[in-house]
């Protein structure tokens, strides 16, 4: 098998759609030919999971470069946060970058809970600021 030629054919015959679509027998589809009617697999999943990570990542690098002088469990609740809200909300927290600025955990954590988001995902903000705070997931 010569899998770039398959993929190449592939992409040829069923097009590339980077959003959900209806195909032409009516199942919701997307990508290179996905039915999504039965779902995905868990791998998929997971391997979707990657790619976020990834994404967020290079939001945080792009929007906010001093994410990475914390350690890495409270840069994993700022991971958390890009994925959730994309930079456009997470750029918002004005108040909370600024206490993090100062290694300001206390701050940064208070001003997570002081936003709508907090109380749109209500016990997501309350297990991420409390990340936050402490430095660990030991009561999460």
């Amino acid at each position: 098998m010569n899998l770039a030629a398959l993929k190449f054919s592939l992409r040829h015959s069923e097009g590339l759609e980077l959003k959900p679509y209806t195909d032409t027998t009516g199942h919701l589809t997307i990508g290179i030919g996905k039915n999504l009617d039965s779902g995905i697999t868990e791998k998929q999943a997971w391997a979707l999971l990657d790619l976020d990570i990834e994404t967020a990542i290079n939001e945080l690098d792009r929007n906010h470069p001093s994410w990475v002088a914390h350690d890495d469990t409270r840069q994993n609740v700022l991971i958390e946060l890009m994925f959730n809200m994309g930079p456009t909300r997470l750029k918002l927290f004005q108040k909370m970058w600024a206490a993090l600025d100062r290694a300001d955990y206390s701050t940064a954590a208070d001003e997570m809970m002081d936003s709508l988001w907090a109380r749109q995902v209500g016990k997501r903000a309350e297990r991420l600021s409390g990340i936050m705070r402490r430095g660990d997931y030991a009561q999460s």
